[in-house]
């Protein structure tokens, strides 16, 4: 019989993206809800490793996540809050407390980050600011013991999204099978941690122990990744049409395959467009319908793993409608261990040898995107970073 040989802390999770001893993807317990929930992510917080929001998004059959700091830039979420009964669950002065409802919200959006970051994305997106607001009064504390919540009555995003539910509908211990997954990942973290012995490499070499785990989760999906990169259409304040930066150029490459879609702008193209983007105004023009494009787009990226440089990309893409998860972000793997900044990723990829040659500069991004990523997952990057420290230092 072939003993069986634990996970080491390398192997990383692509779904919850934890190392695979700490996964919670196995405790995971869907529940169908009559409320449609919407999450609007903070970029910020879908980096933080514990965060829970990811895990109540899977947690609801119908929910949607949206990664963005412009929840005004897509058609998608524009559509969603202007429906009948949508709510925000935020606790403004204005909110009404979710037991005085008299009915629940027919959609619930509700923003995972920061109280500040939470704030400023809500209050600074006219979408959202005049939107009917939900305070929750939790009936007790969270069990989120990993990391001290900043007041003691504040819950985890899972947490307040399964009271808020059980509130509105008056459904006590309907979402509570949700918790499952929250719970044990709690518990799984703490012993884990509570089972180290000796020093830990952290403390020593911080900069190193967080490339493997990312660099792990990359090689581990080379086979699903899907390198993206774009382009948008955004006009300086107050020297154009109004509005937030529009995707217009989405490229990608899954293997042997690549896409392109042009797509037509909403507005005017803006003049930084036509003189940078290295393509001719009237592919634009004359281009791809939005929802024909974005479509073909959703098809050709279907079960990989996004990978771009930046969260400029997730950014666009989550504005325009686009699912951004699983994604990978090869601009913080490389940081963890190329000396100085890395700068762009075409500075990465023609320090790594390459020659970019694509007419465009979301094509010679691409290219860049794709050199990186081989050397990332041949571990040529650690490498050359390696070499190139100790030259500095001799």
């Amino acid at each position: 019989m072939t003993p069986e040989v634990a996970p080491t802390s390398r192997e990383v999770c692509w779904r919850c993206h934890r190392p695979k001893v700490v996964c919670w993807c196995s405790d995971v317990v869907t529940v169908q809800s009559p409320t449609r929930v919407v999450f609007i992510q903070h970029p910020r917080e879908a980096r933080v490793p514990v965060s829970t929001c990811r895990m109540a998004h899977r947690s609801l059959p119908g929910s949607e996540l949206f990664i963005t700091l412009n929840p005004e830039g897509s058609e998608r979420l524009q559509a969603l809050a202007s429906e009948p009964g949508a709510a925000v669950l935020f606790p403004s002065d204005e909110a009404v407390d979710a037991r005085e409802l008299k009915t629940p919200p027919t959609t619930l959006f509700v923003v995972d980050g920061t109280w500040d970051n939470a704030k400023k994305l809500l209050f600074r997106s006219p979408l959202f600011a005049a939107m009917p607001k939900v305070r929750l009064q939790p009936s007790k504390p969270g069990n989120y013991r990993i990391r001290k919540e900043p007041k003691a009555h504040c819950l985890s995003t899972i947490e307040a999204v399964v009271e808020v539910l059980e509130t509105c509908e008056r459904a006590p211990g309907r979402y509570a099978p949700m918790l499952k997954a929250f719970d044990a990942m709690v518990d799984r973290q703490l012993e884990y941690i509570a089972r180290q012995q000796g020093p830990s490499r952290h403390r020593h070499d911080r900069r190193d122990d967080g490339l493997s785990s990312a660099e792990g989760r990359v090689k581990d999906a080379a086979q699903r990744l899907v390198l993206v990169a774009t382009e948008s259409n955004a006009w300086p304040r107050g020297q154009g049409p109004e509005g937030h930066a529009e995707l217009i150029h989405l490229l990608g490459a899954r293997g042997q395959e690549t896409f392109e879609a042009c797509l037509v702008p909403q507005r005017a193209l803006s003049p930084s467009a036509v003189r940078h983007l290295g393509v001719a105004p009237e592919r634009f023009l004359e281009g791809e319908a939005r929802e024909t494009g974005l479509a073909r787009w959703r098809a050709f990226a279907e079960g990989g793993v996004l990978t771009c440089w930046g969260r400029h990309t997730t950014d666009l893409l989550g504005a325009a409608g686009l699912p951004v998860e699983p994604v990978e972000d090869l601009k913080a793997v490389v940081s963890r261990v190329w000396p100085g900044r890395p700068g762009g990723v075409e500075d990465c990829a023609v320090a790594l040898g390459a020659r970019l040659d694509s007419p465009s500069r979301a094509g010679r991004r691409l290219q860049a995107l794709e050199v990186v990523a081989a050397a990332v997952i041949d571990g040529r990057l650690r490498r050359r970073a390696r070499e190139w420290a100790q030259a500095s230092q001799g």
